[in-house]
């Protein structure tokens, strides 16, 4: 199985798409001349042309706008924006149309789009570049939330992203497009939504990692088991909608003890609602109570020295687990 970065098990992944079903059409800001920010749309205007890699002008709402017509008429776009801030920007059509237009039409209208777009700390990019907003996408029914956080995970879920009917927000973290990996070379390599992956087995205490937070969390683990003879079972959701719960409730069943983690901040996000769904389903199975590594609860600085502080490290994902068990 060939090895390919982050980027590139994207890029394939479009590359495929757009050959498989010339509906796929894929539009933002420098994707084309260009080639992307991150580079994942290399090659791709070469390939299939301006009508199908389709530049555009600063304008994330209008974008999206794009995007939802066209879903709406047959075709299936998939939308780069250039960070998760700037989807902020792109709010009403994402919130009031891309996930909303199917129930307001009782399903007589789908919306079959994606919209891509990268988050993260550790790149020295300031608080407007740096998030991470997964738990606002959570937040909103009627669109599905994928957070891969392999090579192979991110071409297997953004083409099941491409071909699910439903709207799609698809974020990919910015630390990890120059990550290895391998990758299956089949051109149906989908990736199930739903479908957690457990990383690593353990019988002592699950983690559970959201995004980059996944290899952080096995990098923590093999601290764990080589310097303190703790076992931790490592899960990477994959998707948060929808979520497999069962999985992480198994797991925490025969763990009987739980530490989520995520980059992003600890008010309203992904761990506190994860934390109260397993202690609402779990309860009587937990030795101590669940434990929640997260981003600082402030603005990502744009010092180097502050920034790594505002975000988690395995030091303080092994910190936490040696406290509960």
């Amino acid at each position: 199985m060939p090895e390919l970065r982050y980027r590139e098990a994207l890029n394939q992944a479009l590359r495929e798409e757009m050959e498989r079903d010339d509906r796929v059409f894929i539009i933002g800001e420098d994707i084309g001349v260009f080639q992307g920010a991150f580079k994942v749309t290399q090659g791709l205007l070469e390939a299939f042309g301006d009508q199908r890699v389709r530049d555009t002008p600063i304008s994330e709402n209008t974008i999206v706008g794009v995007g939802v017509g066209a879903a709406m008429t047959g075709l299936r776009p998939v939308v780069e924006l250039m960070t998760v801030n700037f989807s902020l920007l792109a709010l009403d059509q994402i919130v009031n149309h891309m996930a909303a237009i199917p129930y307001m039409f009782n399903g007589q209208v789908k919306v079959p789009m994606v919209v891509r777009m990268p988050q993260g700390a550790g790149h020295q990019l300031g608080p407007t570049h740096s998030h991470c907003l997964e738990a606002l996408y959570l937040h909103v029914p009627g669109i599905l939330l994928a957070v891969p956080s392999t090579p192979a995970d991110a071409k297997g879920l953004l083409k099941a992203a491409i071909r699910d009917d439903n709207p799609v927000v698809f974020i990919e973290h910015e630390s990890l497009y120059g990550a290895k990996g391998e990758v299956p070379e089949d051109a149906d390599h989908l990736v199930d939504f739903g479908q957690a992956a457990i990383r690593r087995e353990g019988e002592d205490v699950t983690i559970v990692g959201i995004s980059r937070m996944a290899i952080t969390a096995q990098q923590a683990a093999e601290t764990l088991a080589d310097e303190h003879d703790i076992a931790a079972e490592v899960i990477d959701p994959r998707t948060l909608r929808p979520l497999d719960l069962p999985t992480i409730l198994e797991s925490v069943r025969k763990t009987n003890r739980c530490v989520i983690v995520e980059e992003g901040w600890p008010h309203g996000g992904v761990g506190a609602n994860l934390a109260a769904l397993i202690q609402e389903q779990a309860f009587d199975y937990l030795d101590a109570p669940i434990q929640r590594v997260t981003g600082a609860d402030l603005p990502m600085p744009y010092s180097k020295p502050l920034e790594q502080l505002a975000f988690p490290h395995a030091e303080q994902i092994v910190e936490r687990v040696r406290s509960m068990v």
